[in-house]
Order: C-alpha cells, then sequence, then structure tokens
C-alpha cells in the first residue's frame, strides 16, 4: 500500500474473474466448488479496492455465452448468486457500497431477478465504491442495443441521425454515468478481453495474470495498480506533449 501513488489511482477497474472452473479441477473438485470459492476472492478484493480508495469496480461475473454452459453449472450459478447477493448487502452497507448491475439481465431466472432489485435498492444510497457486476452480459449485445435505442428515437423524431456522436452512443450504454476503465485486469493467464467493454475499454491499460481468481487477493489487486502507476498513458500524444502538459499544471 505504501509504494502506491494515491494522486495517479485509476478512478474505475474493471477484472475478468476468470480460472475458478480449471482452479476446481487442479484441486481435484468440480467446477462449482471452484466458483464457490471465487465468492470469497471477491470480497475480498472488492474489499481491498474500497480501503484504496478505488471510485468503480467492475467484475465480469457471468457472460451471454456462458448460457451455453452445461445446464448443472448453470443452475448453480444462478444459486450461487441469490444466496451470495443477499448474504453480502450487510456488509456492503455497513462499508458504504453501491451494488449495480450491467447486462441483459431479462434472461435471469425470476428469483435471480428479484434479488438483483432488492440487493440494488438496499445499497443505492450509499457514497463509497460504485461496484458494478456485469451479469448475462455481452458487449456486442450492449452496442447492438445501444444501436436500436438510438434508432427508435430517430424514427420516433426525437434524434437526428447527424447528431449521433461518442458521448451519446455512451449515454445509451448499460454504463451510462460510470467512467471507462482505466485498467482492466484478467486472471488465471489467458490474454483477450472475451466481449467485455468493447466501447469502454478504448484506452484502458490491460494487466494478465496468471493467478487463478480463487488465489486473488489485496496484494495482487495492489501489483496490478503498481503496474499501471508505471505506464504513461498518452492517448494518442507523444510523451513529450505529456510531459510539457504535466510542467504546465
Amino acid at each position: 500500500m505504501e509504494n502506491l501513488d494515491q494522486n495517479r489511482l485509476p478512478k474505475h477497474i474493471a477484472i475478468i474473474m476468470d480460472g475458478n472452473g480449471r482452479w476446481a479441477q487442479e484441486q481435484g473438485q468440480d467446477r462449482l466448488f471452484g466458483h464457490y470459492h471465487g465468492v470469497v476472492s471477491v470480497r475480498k478484493v472488492v474489499e481491498a479496492a474500497a480501503e484504496i480508495g478505488i471510485q468503480y469496480l467492475t467484475l465480469y461475473a457471468f457472460s451471454t455465452e456462458n448460457w451455453d454452459r452445461p445446464a448443472e453449472e448453470v443452475a448453480g450459478l444462478m444459486t450461487l448468486f441469490v444466496e451470495t447477493i443477499a448474504k453480502e448487502v450487510p456488509d456492503l452497507n455497513k462499508n458504504n457500497i453501491q451494488l449495480q448491475f450491467i447486462g441483459d439481465l431479462s434472461q435471469l431466472p425470476p428469483e435471480a431477478r428479484t434479488a438483483l432489485d432488492v440487493s440494488t435498492a438496499q445499497t443505492a444510497a450509499n457514497t463509497g465504491l460504485k461496484l458494478i457486476i456485469a451479469l448475462s452480459y455481452s458487449s456486442r449485445w450492449e452496442i447492438v442495443n445501444a444501436a436500436q435505442i438510438l434508432a427508435k428515437r430517430v424514427l420516433d423524431g426525437q434524434l437526428a441521425a447527424e447528431d449521433i456522436n461518442e458521448p451519446l452512443f455512451a449515454e445509451a450504454l448499460s454504463t451510462k454515468g460510470i467512467p471507462d476503465p482505466e485498467l482492466m485486469i484478467r486472471t488465471s493467464g489467458e490474454h483477450r478481453i472475451s466481449n467485455f467493454l468493447l466501447f469502454q475499454l478504448a484506452y484502458a491499460e490491460l494487466y494478465f495474470t496468471n493467478t487463478r481468481w480463487p488465489d486473488f487477493r489485496k496484494p495482487h489487486l495492489i501489483e496490478a495498480i503498481l503496474d499501471y502507476q508505471s505506464r504513461e498513458r498518452r492517448f494518442g500524444k507523444t510523451s513529450a506533449q505529456i510531459t510539457s502538459n504535466e510542467e504546465n499544471k
């Protein structure tokens, strides 16, 4: 913690929580065993992010493609989501953490949607870390959905097609009002972003670690942030321009 530059913390960190199933298989257990242990990592990382001073944390929990997994695993995951959300709300409130969900939530079972609605309402007044859970989420779905929203506004005469720009498009995404992530972390050694926040990650720093998600803890999060702080974020400018801008502040 003492090595972190508090003036250069990423405002928003996004994490692809990968490796639960492989971790479980390495323990000689079924995949759901890994998912249950992954919940512990979620709790520890959320607590660490809040302690460090991160303002937004988005966790990729379940993609639209995950619906194609074995039915037993999907059913177990839905049960785990419902149980975990209900169990964690008191601690979220204790730590002033606000919970939000993004994704095609209409695909979820009714009991899961109810649990999401209740937990969102119960934490809505919290003003600390914004914890965003991407559930039944696909960035391509999100982009197509945004295009449909804007197309309908054009057809209804509320908007001219030529007025559509990046900020307006961003307002039609499920992350409306949430700043783009500056740092994206993926665990378990895979080097891809798997249909996650494709629009929002345009200028994010990408960090990949071999650590399986059930083993990911606060020191791993700090290591990722330190790596982020070692990088120069230029946004298309030259190093000389960045240096000049810093000197003129």
